[in-house]
């Protein structure tokens, strides 16, 4: 005895319609993992390729003894590298922060001072990727700063979570050098993050 399912008992016409929405579905899905893919592994090339260019700039910096004059910085160029060994974050720091940069790394926010240099020099970066381990980062953590003129070891002052708009964490810093990572937050909200996780870190 056969037994009729529910969707056999359906009109032909709805019938082909869940199995193009079926065959839709599955394409679409396809895609967005290939896509997703695809921009993993962009980022990942992109990575080695901006850290290889980071040891050039290091080694023509060894090769002057004397001070060189500094071009004038572009967007997409590559400023350093940020490492925190506690963690395993190891990123090459791009200028600027257009979704294009901070899909490719972190980006230094214009308008503070240029990585390494006097003043609250700012880098923001995605929750998702390149900055995912800072929602364990904590107090006193080395944060170290690699530039072309050297490298620069700083020390986690405080972290905290503040409003979107909040550019205070921004402001000039008394201190000398310091350094402010901002990150989306929560870090496994699904949609656009309401809140930005801001770490602060002084140069010793």
């Amino acid at each position: 005895m056969k037994f009729t399912t529910e969707r056999e008992m359906l009109p032909p016409r709805i019938r082909r319609l869940l199995r193009w929405s079926q065959r839709l579905l599955f394409i679409t899905g396809t895609l967005a993992l290939g896509y997703v893919g695809f921009t993993l592994l962009d980022a990942r090339l992109y990575q080695v390729s901006a850290k290889r260019s980071l040891e050039s700039q290091i080694h023509r910096e060894q090769e002057h003894h004397e001070p060189q004059p500094k071009p004038a910085v572009k967007t997409g160029d590559v400023l350093g590298r940020v490492d925190i060994p506690r963690l395993g974050i190891s990123v090459a720091v791009l200028q600027g922060t257009s979704s294009r940069m901070l899909r490719l790394g972190a980006g230094h926010i214009e308008g503070t001072p240029l990585p390494g240099e006097i003043g609250n020099s700012g880098i923001a970066g995605h929750r998702d990727t390149f900055f995912r381990q800072l929602k364990d980062i904590r107090r006193n953590d080395e944060i170290q700063l690699q530039t072309a003129t050297g490298l620069f070891r700083y020390q986690v002052d405080w972290v905290k979570v503040v409003e979107p708009n909040d550019t205070t964490v921004l402001e000039p810093s008394t201190l000398g050098s310091t350094l402010t990572l901002v990150t989306c937050y929560p870090f496994y909200f699904v949609g656009s993050a309401p809140k930005r996780l801001v770490v602060r870190a002084h140069k010793y």
